[in-house]
């Protein structure tokens, strides 16, 4: 899907959702990135690290977040940068269903017309607190 820049204004909202996370998703994450580390599945190891508990993959909390940039755009191709800065971590309950939840929203923080694309900011938090901070997408539009 190809978006028109004149449709769109700074500040427009493209939406928000809640992406539920259990631990089984990151024992399936795991396997696909090959990041074994225990701190993502072993609660007692977690904590003798010092964290709060087993804690979701940072990259698998970016690509969450990123996928409501996909939808909206319609084309992961048309993602040209994302980047983002680490804050908290997500701690992801031991429980039958979901362990943690992360809300993301978005809206457009900027328009350049000249090149075609659009800067999307995410806002990404759990528990009440941001996860990741300056999360942008550069979104090719044409």
């Amino acid at each position: 899907m190809t978006i028109g820049l004149e449709t769109l204004s700074v500040g427009q909202e493209i939406g928000s959702r809640t992406i539920e996370v259990s631990r089984a998703d990151l024992v399936r994450y795991a396997g696909a990135s090959g990041d074994f580390n225990p701190i993502h599945w072993n609660g007692r190891f977690a904590e003798q690290v010092g964290l709060p508990g087993v804690i979701a993959h940072g990259m698998f909390t970016m690509g969450a977040a990123v996928q409501i940039v996909t939808d909206w755009i319609g084309d992961p191709g048309a993602i040209v940068d994302y980047q983002t800065r680490f804050t908290k971590p997500v701690v992801v309950e031991d429980t039958d269903g979901a362990g943690a939840e992360i809300q993301v929203s978005g809206a457009v923080g900027a328009i350049d017309e000249a090149n075609g694309t659009v800067r999307v900011d995410l806002t990404v938090t759990s528990a009440g607190q941001k996860v990741l901070v300056k999360a942008q997408a550069l979104v090719r539009t044409r």
